[in-house]
């Protein structure tokens, strides 16, 4: 077979023909919808997935005809029987319309490629392959494609000056391969990055050398960028045309200000989205073996931010797993305000210090001796606090890493990070 000449086909509003009724017929029929054309089905009868279509395309119930092939554009035959696939296959090279034969290849004028198809950007981005008629070697090319787009390490970048916008990047609990493919795809887009202390870091090797990266990572009373100055900086440099992705840890919209920054963007016209993250509010927890909820024991799980005086009284009286982030600093105070509010002092209470990452640690106590265990072990953020009956599970730990030490009230793991 000659080379062949690859070339993607706008069939917006334009007449194609599918031939056949059964599986192979529908995907064909599926993907010319959803690219827009105008299908017509001819088959006496059609399975399933194409009744699922038939409100998007025309059917004419009956066996197809090589007249059908007049005034249409593009011809994919899927009969199952080789003569009618044949007998359509040459009316349409005798009308100069390009055919695809789906049971033999090299009896059609085209061939359609394996596809893989991903949104960068609010843009289509379409990578296609031929495999030489072999099948598996198809699967394997779409795959491999596929993981090559997902994993960030593809040029995805706008090169042509556009509109800029602004993509906040739900980091996760700090382990790259924890960060989702929309993430690490968007992170493939980005001109500029604004990153956290708490994001996974690791992953900025990977971007191209000239994107711009401005850390402004805050710590607990400490903020060297404030807030308002984070919303400038992300406005600015999407007016400038750049597309900026501000990299955060846990999910932008779980204690991350993330509603702050979609507000000062959109009140400045600047597009934005947002692509979620694992939060550390149940991720932290579960790098320990503790279940924020669990049968039997917590159906329920409130999510709070610990660096601030909490409202113990509401708090003391859920029967649900409580959660503090950014705790650690106030953690007496709270103890004893749920103490004071009636919660029971023998509640088992988990702190787990850098969760999935090197130096994770676990210290254990209960509501009446936390805070006094936390000073004797020197437990400092990042930390997550988890409070209720669940935080006494035990055995539950990932078995990445390797718990060492004794029961004393604190875990060691000895965490092998992933990446």
């Amino acid at each position: 077979m000659a080379p062949l000449y690859p070339l993607h086909l706008d069939v917006t509003g334009r007449r194609v023909l599918v031939a056949g009724g059964g599986p192979v017929a529908a995907r064909r029929a599926r993907d010319l919808v959803e690219a827009g054309a105008d299908v017509l089905v001819v088959a006496p009868a059609v399975c399933e997935d194409l009744r699922d279509l038939l409100p998007l395309l025309t059917w004419e119930a009956r066996d197809v005809d090589p007249a059908d092939v007049a005034d249409v554009w593009l011809v994919h035959t899927a009969t199952g029987d080789p003569a009618a696939d044949a007998a359509v296959a040459a009316a349409a090279e005798a009308l100069h319309v390009w055919c695809v034969v789906a049971a033999e290849a090299a009896a059609g004028s085209a061939w359609t490629p394996v596809v893989v198809r991903r949104d960068v950007g609010g843009a289509p981005v379409t990578v296609s392959a031929t495999a030489g008629g072999d099948p598996r070697r198809a699967t394997g090319l779409r795959e491999a494609l596929s993981r090559w787009l997902d994993s960030g390490a593809a040029p995805l970048r706008r090169r042509r000056p556009g509109r800029g916008r602004v993509t906040l990047v739900g980091g996760g609990p700090g382990e790259v391969d924890l960060l989702t493919l929309r993430g690490r795809r968007r992170l493939a887009e980005a001109d500029v990055v604004v990153v956290d202390r708490l994001a996974p870091t690791a992953v900025l090797v990977d971007l191209d050398p000239d994107v711009v990266v401005v850390d402004v990572g805050k710590t607990p009373d400490h903020h060297p960028v404030p807030q308002d100055e984070i919303n400038r900086l992300l406005v600015e440099h999407a007016q400038a045309g750049r597309h900026v992705v501000r990299l955060k840890g846990g999910d932008p919209y779980l204690l991350g200000r993330g509603g702050e920054e979609v507000l000062a963007c959109r009140a400045a016209g600047v597009d934005v989205e947002v692509v979620p993250g694992v939060t550390s509010a149940f991720a932290v927890p579960a790098a320990a073996g503790v279940p924020v909820t669990h049968r039997g024991l917590s159906r329920s799980v409130t999510v709070v931010s610990g660096h601030e005086d909490v409202d113990a009284a509401a708090l003391a009286s859920l029967d649900g797993t409580l959660v503090l982030l950014m705790g650690v600093t106030m953690l007496p105070r709270t103890a004893d305000g749920l103490l004071a509010a009636g919660k029971a002092p023998d509640t088992p209470v988990a702190i787990v210090e850098n969760g999935w990452r090197a130096g994770q640690r676990t210290t254990r106590g209960t509501l009446a001796d936390i805070a006094v265990r936390a000073a004797q072990e020197g437990v400092r953020n990042p930390a997550v606090i988890v409070v209720g009956a669940v935080a006494a599970l035990e055995g539950l730990a990932d078995t990445t890493g390797e718990v060492t030490g004794e029961v004393t009230g604190t875990t060691t793991v000895a965490y092998r990070p992933h990446s």
